[in-house]
């Protein structure tokens, strides 16, 4: 093995190598230099590696080599993504208000909007996102992993106290919305039904399409005409919601009493239970394979009964996963092996999963068409409505308001993309479960009243 030895040349110290080869020197100053440059880390990776990976995944898209699959899918977002998600970390003021979630999103739209991501790496993208379906692989391993992971006190509260501020925020940010578009001299009908509602469908695919088909057999007119009206405030509010959370999770750093760190509900032995909830168990491999095909199994579960029950397959997925841990149906080795595989998934390929949602989710055109002074007020001021009143409804309810306020918030996001976004932001992934029961079912919810209320009022 080579030794290195520091000895005085020349009035300075020189490192040189004297087995096996005596005649290679290195300056001590030279090797600290190293020691720092490879210590800068851009996700997990050293600097000079990700400079590396860089320059060879963006020559194969170059020269038409990146392979259009799985594997330049994952090669792409996550180099694009650990390198965003570290800048918006890093920026001042932004990395306050979500900064790596708005620029893993938003960026590569910009990018995409101006020709600045080639066809062979798109096609890469579209790949991982589209064919192989990794927002709905994400989402299971996080919904699955994080509810058997959880403490089965704090699943059972959780769900049977977060209905009343999610109605509750619902109701104030319908009321403050119609207000607030009324200043602006919008029509209340085109304010609810064009602005409010896609804010609170569900996402796009769960909200917007469904709603979109039943407007235009309603309004008689094409759907092609009306789901631009409606997606550019589904994603403004999104990105409000995301910004509130950049802010709730500093607010939450210097008001303490207020935090409550990932736990919805006060019980009371709340140090006991985030300990329960942060403490590191032995990572068994096995157990994360496991874990894996279990989280597979709850959502293609929530598939086939949704065929049968007519309620969305993700939601049937939730409450299986709830129902099969506050009853102690799974061993828990396998619960462990769910966790542990969430965890994963969820350090390593959240900001890359958002890029592959900004390229392909979040079109900058219709984002720009919609900045207008009067339409981003009646957006932003929607939900702050609904997480302001998720935020004392919750504190009234003994629950910690911080988090009551995100999960009421995640009523505004963008399905399952725009729950993964704003959690990101807030630092809060173990409120997934809770999360998409928000987004789905309110989104579910007032899709269903809106299509009813649409008809009742059109001649």
């Amino acid at each position: 093995m080579a030794k290195f030895t520091a000895v005085p040349v020349d009035g300075g110290d020189r490192v040189y190598i004297t087995d096996p080869s005596p005649h290679l020197t290195v300056p001590q100053h030279g090797q600290r230099f190293l020691n720092r440059l490879f210590s800068i880390r851009i996700g997990p990776l050293p600097i000079v590696m990700y400079a590396i990976l860089f320059i060879v995944i963006y020559y194969s898209s170059l020269i038409g080599k990146l392979p259009e699959d799985m594997i330049g899918g994952f090669a792409v977002i996550m180099i694009m993504g650990w390198f965003l998600g570290d800048v918006g970390l890093k920026v001042p003021v932004l990395k306050d208000i979500g900064g790596p979630a708005i620029l893993s999103m938003f960026v590569p739209s910009v990018m995409i909007y101006y020709g600045l991501i080639n066809t062979d790496t798109l096609k890469s993208i579209t790949a991982v996102m589209k064919t192989s379906n990794f927002l709905y692989l994400y989402i299971s391993c996080l919904v699955c992993g994080s509810i058997l992971g959880m403490a089965r006190k704090v699943l059972v509260q959780g769900f049977l106290r977060m209905f009343i501020p999610l109605a509750v925020g619902t109701i104030a940010a319908v009321s403050v919305g119609i207000a607030v578009g009324a200043l602006f001299g919008y029509d209340v009908k085109r304010t609810f039904f064009f602005i409010i509602m896609p804010i609170m469908g569900g996402g796009i695919g769960e909200g917007i399409l469904p709603y979109s088909l039943a407007m235009a057999e309603i309004l008689k007119q094409p759907q092609g005409s009306i789901i631009p009206q409606l997606a550019p405030a589904a994603m403004l509010g999104n990105v409000s919601a995301i910004i509130i959370c950049g802010f709730l999770k500093k607010f939450a750093d210097s008001h303490p009493q207020y935090n409550g760190h990932g736990l919805l509900v006060k019980s009371g032995n709340d140090s006991e239970l985030l300990a329960e909830m942060n403490k590191e168990k032995k990572i068994e491999f096995p157990l994360m394979g496991a874990g894996l095909a279990i989280a597979c199994g709850f959502f293609i579960f929530g598939g086939v009964a949704s065929k049968y029950i007519g309620i969305p397959g993700a939601i049937i997925m939730i409450f299986t996963a709830a129902a099969v841990k506050a009853l102690k149906i799974m061993p828990a080795e396998m619960e462990q092996g769910a966790y542990h595989i969430y965890r994963f998934i969820a350090t390593n390929m959240t900001w890359p999963l958002l890029v592959g949602l900004g390229v392909l989710y979040m079109p900058w055109k219709d984002v720009i068409a919609a900045v207008t002074p009067a339409y981003i007020a009646i957006c932003a001021s929607t939900v702050i409505a609904m997480m302001t009143s998720g935020f004392f409804i919750g504190k009234a309810m003994n629950m910690y308001p911080i988090e009551s306020a995100i999960v009421t918030g995640c009523h505004s996001g963008l399905g399952g993309t725009g729950d993964v976004a704003i959690l990101s932001a807030a630092n809060r992934m173990e409120l997934m479960p809770f999360a998409q029961v928000s987004t789905r079912l309110g989104g579910a919810s007032m899709i269903v009243i809106a299509t009813i209320l649409l008809k009742l009022t059109t001649g």
